[in-house]
Order: C-alpha cells, then sequence, then structure tokens
C-alpha cells in the first residue's frame, strides 16, 4: 500500500503521476477486498467502478465540483480517498461511517443516497443552482449504473436535462447487473452499443479527430459530431437514445483502463453542456469469485480473502422470512394458475427467485421501477389474474401513489408483500421498513397483515389469493425466524382478527408482526399471570372487538411495533381509546420519530428501546 499510504484526500491523489495510478488502483482494491473480509458490505460494485472513482477524484475538483453516486453501494474506493481509509474498517457498525454516500458525514459527499434513479435528478439541480449562483466552471457529475438507469425518475432527469444546457456530466457504469442480471429493453439497447464492432471503431476514430482538431471553432466540433451521431445511428439501426434526449453522448469506454478515463474526463470538461459517457465496467473486478457470481458476492458476508470461500458462522435452524415466502409463493402457484410474482430487480434479494426456476413464464422482474411494478400488478389482477409484488419496504416508499390510485382506489386483489419491514440493520437510514405501517393505514380499503412468525406468514399468503380479497398487504423482517419445522398445512386466516398468547391480570400488550417473540421472551421474566400478551396480526382493519375486551379489563396498556410509533399501530389503539371513551395509560414502544442510523438489527432495536431487555425494563416500571 505504498501509494495509498500517503494519500487522505483528492490533493494528495493528484499528487500521483499518472503512470502510478494503476498502482493506486490495486492497493484500494486490495484494501476493499481485505477490509470487506472481516466488515462485510457490498463488495461486487464497489470493486467495479475503482478505476472510474480515481479518475474522476484525479480530475475533478472536489469537493468543489459535485459528485454524486446513484445508489452508493458502489462508494468505497469513493470514501477511502475522501478521508475516510481508517474509518473504512468500520462502516455499517454502530457509530462507524455508513455505507452509502451522507452529506452530514464529509463534504466530498455531495448528496445523500441510497435508493436507486436519483442521481441525475440531483446533479442537475446542482448544476442549475452553480449557474443561478454564477458559479462558472463548476462541474456536476452523476455517476448511476445501468440498473438504476431503468427507474422512471432516472428517465424523467434525462428529459429534463436535455432541454438545459447547464455543465451536466452523467457518467453511465455499464455492467450488466443490479443485484441480479440486467432484464428489459434498455438493457439489450446498451448491449447493442458496446457489442457493435463496426461501430465502436468509428467511434475511436471520430474521437482520434476530434482531439487533433481540439482548438477549432465550436461551430467544426459540432459539425464533427452531428456527422458521427448520424452514421452511429445507422450503425445502430435506431436512434442514440441519449442524443435524442439532447445530451451528447460518448462512449462505450473502457472502465478500466483508468489512464484513458482520466483523458477522456480532461476533454469532456472542455465540452460544454450536458452530456453521456457511457463506460463499461466488470462487477466484482479483480477478485475472481466475484467476478465469476456477481449476485452472490453483490454483498457475500464474511469470506477468506485468499481463497474466496464464504464464511457460515453458526448457520441458523431457522430459515429466512424472505425464503419462506418463496417456497409457499411456489407451493400455491402450482394450485392455483392464476398467481403470478412480479418484482423491481430482486428476485434473489425476495426470494422470487425459486418460483422463477420453475414458472419462469408466471414471473416478472421489471427492473429496477417500483412505480411500474405496482401499476403492471394492478393491470395483473385487473383481468383475473393474482399478482404477488414483492417490493422491500423502503422501496416501497416509491410507488405509494400507484398503491393508492391504482390499486387501493379501484379494489384490486393485488398481494403486496413487503420484505425487509422494520429495522434492516447495517444499511442504515436509507433502508429500514420503518413507515409502511403508517403510510398504509391511512388508505382506505386496503388489508395490513404481519405475521409474528413462518406459519402465520404462509397462511397470510394462503388466504390473500382467495377470493374477494382485494388489496392485502402483508410486512415481514429481514432475516431468520422463529420455526424449525415451518412447512405447516396452509389454513385461511380470519382477517382482522388478532390472538391472545399469553392471559395475564395487571397489564396488556399488544404487538404486530415478530414484536411479539420478543415480548413473550420478555414477559416471561415477570411475575406470572401479571401480563397478557395480545398479538393484533392485522393492522387494518383493527381487531376491535378484542381491543374492546382489552380496555374493558385493563388501566394500563403497552403497544410494541417494528415500525415508527408515529402512525402506526400504537397510534391506531390510541385512537380506539379516544373514540370509545375508554381510560388507560398507555405505553407505546417502536421506531421513534427520527432516523436511525446503521448497525445490528439487535443494537438498533435496543438504540431504540423496544429488545427484550428494553421490554422487560418498561413493564417492570408499569408494574411498579
Amino acid at each position: 500500500m505504498d501509494i495509498l499510504d500517503k494519500i487522505n484526500t483528492p490533493e494528495d491523489l493528484k499528487k500521483v503521476p499518472e503512470d502510478a495510478l494503476i498502482q493506486l488502483c490495486n492497493e484500494i482494491r486490495r484494501k476493499i477486498i481485505d477490509d470487506c473480509a472481516e466488515n462485510p458490505g457490498h463488495l461486487g460494485a464497489s470493486l467495479g467502478v475503482v478505476e472510474l472513482t480515481v479518475a474522476l477524484h484525479y480530475v475533478l475538483n472536489t469537493p468543489y465540483d459535485n459528485l454524486i453516486w446513484d445508489v452508493g453501494h458502489q462508494s468505497y474506493a469513493h470514501k477511502i480517498l475522501t478521508g475516510r481509509k481508517e474509518q473504512f474498517k468500520n462502516k455499517r457498525q454502530l457509530g462507524g461511517i455508513s455505507g452509502f454516500p451522507k452529506m452530514s458525514e464529509s463534504e466530498y459527499d455531495s448528496f445523500g443516497t441510497g435508493h436507486s434513479s436519483t442521481s441525475i435528478s440531483a446533479a442537475l439541480g446542482m448544476a442549475i443552482a452553480a449557474d443561478l449562483n454564477g458559479e462558472e466552471g463548476r462541474q456536476s457529475v452523476a455517476v448511476i449504473g445501468d440498473g438504476s438507469m431503468t427507474g422512471g425518475m432516472a428517465f424523467e432527469a434525462l428529459n429534463n436535462a436535455g432541454v438545459h444546457k447547464n455543465n451536466l456530466l452523467i457518467i453511465l457504469n455499464d455492467n450488466n447487473m443490479a443485484i441480479d442480471p440486467n432484464v428489459g429493453g434498455l438493457n439489450d439497447y446498451l448491449l447493442d452499443v458496446a457489442t457493435s464492432k463496426t461501430y465502436n471503431k468509428l467511434k475511436n476514430d471520430v474521437w482520434h479527430i476530434l482531439g487533433k482538431f481540439n482548438r477549432i471553432s465550436p461551430g467544426m466540433r459540432r459539425f464533427i459530431q452531428n456527422i458521427d451521431n448520424s452514421i452511429k445511428s445507422i450503425l445502430l439501426k435506431q436512434s442514440n437514445l441519449f442524443e435524442a434526449m439532447g445530451l451528447r453522448y460518448f462512449g462505450p469506454v473502457d472502465g478500466h483502463d483508468v489512464n484513458h478515463l482520466v483523458k477522456i474526463l480532461r476533454d469532456l470538461q472542455k465540452i460544454k453542456g450536458p452530456k453521456l459517457l457511457h463506460c463499461i465496467t466488470v462487477k466484482g473486478k479483480g477478485f475472481q469469485q466475484a467476478e465469476a457470481d456477481k449476485t452472490t458476492w453483490h454483498a457475500p458476508g464474511k469470506y477468506n480473502k485468499l481463497t474466496g470461500e464464504l464464511i457460515h458462522e453458526n448457520p441458523p435452524l431457522t430459515p429466512k422470512f424472505q425464503d419462506v415466502f418463496g417456497h409457499t409463493l411456489l407451493e400455491l402457484a402450482r394450485k392455483n394458475p392464476k398467481i403470478v410474482g412480479i418484482t423491481p430487480a430482486m428476485p434473489t434479494g425476495c426470494s422470487l427467485n425459486i418460483m422463477m426456476k420453475e414458472m419462469p413464464d408466471r414471473c416478472f422482474d421489471v427492473g429496477i421501477a417500483e412505480q411500474h411494478a405496482v401499476t403492471f400488478s394492478a393491470g395483473l389482477a385487473a383481468k383475473g389474474l393474482i399478482p404477488y409484488c414483492n417490493i422491500y419496504s423502503s422501496f416501497m416508499q416509491r410507488a405509494y401513489d400507484q398503491v393508492i390510485h391504482d390499486v387501493a382506489l379501484q379494489g384490486l386483489n393485488v398481494v403486496l408483500c413487503l420484505d425487509r419491514g422494520g429495522l434492516v440493520g447495517s444499511d442504515g437510514a436509507t433502508h429500514h421498513g420503518a413507515f409502511d405501517l403508517a403510510y398504509f393505514r391511512c388508505v382506505p380499503g386496503i388489508t395490513i397483515a404481519a405475521p409474528r412468525n413462518e406459519q402465520e406468514l404462509r397462511n397470510m399468503m394462503y388466504t390473500a389469493q382467495l377470493p374477494d380479497k382485494g388489496p392485502f398487504v402483508i410486512r415481514y423482517p429481514r432475516g431468520n425466524g422463529s420455526m424449525q419445522h415451518w412447512q405447516t398445512p396452509l389454513e385461511e386466516v380470519e382477517i382482522g382478527k388478532g390472538s391472545c398468547l399469553i392471559e395475564g391480570n395487571q397489564i396488556a400488550v399488544i404487538t404486530i408482526g415478530t414484536a411479539a417473540i420478543a415480548a413473550e421472551k420478555a414477559i416471561g421474566k415477570c411475575p406470572e399471570n401479571s401480563i397478557a400478551l395480545y398479538d393484533i396480526r392485522f393492522l387494518k382493519p383493527l381487531d376491535e372487538e378484542l381491543l374492546h375486551t382489552i380496555f374493558r379489563k385493563f388501566t394500563k396498556v403497552m403497544t410494541i411495533e417494528d415500525g415508527t410509533v408515529t402512525g402506526g399501530l400504537g397510534s391506531a389503539v390510541l385512537e380506539f381509546m379516544a373514540d370509545h371513551h375508554y381510560h388507560a395509560q398507555v405505553s407505546r414502544l417502536g421506531i421513534p420519530d427520527q432516523f436511525i442510523e446503521h448497525g445490528s438489527q439487535q443494537q438498533l432495536r435496543k438504540l431504540c428501546g423496544y429488545d427484550e431487555e428494553s421490554i422487560y425494563d418498561r413493564l417492570q416500571k408499569m408494574l411498579n
């Protein structure tokens, strides 16, 4: 690490001779591999942009120039080069640096990211702000992957960027991957561009000519580029998508040739207006196993940095909730031909790939496009099919209007399966599924269910596909359940009915979802028959009969939820109490009204005050 040891900021980087940049890239790549082996994170994406990151900071004047990383899971080299080299070892841990760009963490993080397809909009806003503020020469650069480019927001931004003539550079990091291989028309288009030998030879020739005429008039430069664009359109048998939107297109270029990237980026600084540089990269570059199995090594967990062997420490005896979903959906689909599966680019992440292997014609990966996923599901449901649309809870926020307008308003039987509900752990604030219970509770005509264990998840999935069930939300957490023998017979669940899990006389604890597990353990430490435990199961419709029973018997009530206490289960219980003129002391446990940072799930639940120990302490105070 001879070169990297001397670099703490991009100013130090600029002192490195150009002929030493390749060695520096190798050192950065080795640090990422070594540190992620001990403290896991998003490995593959960050390995794929090492050269691009070095070239950008070598040429740009960061942090004055704005550099925005779409999603941001590929920003590890960026963090290492911008004053966080030593802190990188503790990334994603409680009290450590984030795994994503974060404005409050560093002045080099021009914009906080975590969800996809936002970078072009933010960079365009910054480019226009620079003009309005009279900051001539200030660069705004968005680095976006081909997976994120499928998001509707990215197309909206491209369409708007072409109208303006601001100094905006979009770098398309094209590795043909999101978490799983990319799909769709844009992917096919980019593949055509990247693999056309005739086109790429022409592109290189024209680039060479433009280099010779570097000092000619802008009019002559535009004339040569227009000829280039016309010939490109003929060779590709279609107009250039980005040129058609008003952006100058350059590429494709080798995203791992750091010296060539430096030259190109310097040349592009001299060209005014919005432009796009198309870089071809390899996800997992430089680590054999990550290049060979890009999906597994997107975020592989701990591994042996020398052999590439994944390290599985004490594998749990219970399954992941996502796998219970995947196996149960296939089981249901075998019996009901109307069932189909939909996911926005997460077939492995949500385990829809289990059904995909057996029934590929009934599963649809629509790319990173949550809004489209929901309305596409609504279209399927309108014609009698039963779509199970699986979207991570925090990503479902992006399709809220579609759920209201296209699903709920029309009463369509779309089953929205919300994976990663609640605190997700080390991905942090951008990925916590904190708000789903609250933001769906106010939507008319929708059923909201949260299973406490694997058996409940299976039964809720079975119930959702029965006739006349309408819009149906099932939310469940990241991680493993609590049942070793989870493949139980499928049974219909009575909608809007909770249950009493433990009888008691002094305090009633009302939980939803897996919060019941920690509550049950905490109650087990309390005096016998002192605490009653009720699993509400459905946030909507509420089991009002059960709530009447609780408030007639108890004057002390506690609600526990793995979601925000603002507008969630606790709020629903307080509203019921007020509407029916009950009087009780109600204590609400859950995610407080703030954004929660990264750490392990157990650490964060303790921090928020609803882990087993915190629940027990609160119960003791209420008893006394």
